[in-house]
């Protein structure tokens, strides 16, 4: 890991189509906050994503969800970089300006599913990632990484076993670290909301009432392929 000379605490990195933001995202974002003792999380809507097929609404419409749907978390921001791009947004690319703009020393960390850091290694310059940021992985309680990390590429279970560190080490030094955190997962997805909406049917209590306000005055999804 990159040493400093100085603990800092770190800020979260939580990127995804937001496609839309729900709780599920929201109670994980929540968790990691507290549990890796994070002293900000920057949600970061995807502008156009090179590994899956383009969201259903644009990214001026994703970015403003997620800013309605963290106004009463004073530790959370909306970093809206990627939706400005016109290129594809590669996640080493956004680390770079963010580790250009925050300065060497603070610690940032990478927040993932353990599904998405299963397929790091199929990501653009993944090993850079190492250099820039911690990786954080949220995985449900009773399941680890060991049970499933024989599935990866012999080079990121390699990475896997030497990085390893505890969620306290994070602020001691700025990336470089493999943090694992047991977090309970809400059942909710945007697939099934944007199936939703185009049904005609409730989406209360699976995000924000500000978000499904939103969705509704904008008439989002009402013609989604789910």
């Amino acid at each position: 890991m990159v040493s400093d000379n100085m603990s800092v605490a770190p800020i979260g990195i939580f990127g995804g189509t937001f496609d839309p933001v729900h709780y599920g995202h929201l109670r994980l974002a929540e968790e990691m906050l507290e549990l890796a003792h994070l002293r900000q999380i920057r949600f970061i809507p995807t502008g156009t994503p090179p590994h899956r097929a383009a969201p259903q609404v644009s990214a001026q419409h994703r970015s403003a969800m997620v800013q309605l749907a963290i106004t009463d978390q004073p530790a959370f921001m909306l970093d809206d970089r990627e939706v400005n791009r016109i290129t594809p947004c590669y996640t080493v690319d956004t680390l770079r300006e963010l580790r250009a703009d925050l300065g060497e020393a603070q610690p940032l960390c990478l927040l993932m599913g353990g599904d998405a850091f299963l397929q790091l290694h199929t990501w653009y310059e993944w090993e850079q990632l190492f250099e820039l940021a911690h990786i954080v992985v949220g995985y449900r309680p009773g399941f680890t990484l060991d049970e499933s990390i024989h599935t990866a590429t012999a080079e990121l279970q390699r990475h896997y076993q030497l990085r390893r560190c505890t969620a306290d080490d994070l602020s001691g030094q700025s990336a470089g670290g493999i943090a694992e955190l047991a977090i309970p997962k809400l059942e909710i997805s945007a697939t099934d909301i944007r199936r939703r909406v185009a049904e005609n049917r409730t989406i209360r209590y699976l995000l924000p009432n500000a978000v499904a306000n939103y969705i509704h005055q904008h008439h989002l999804y009402k013609h989604a392929n789910y």
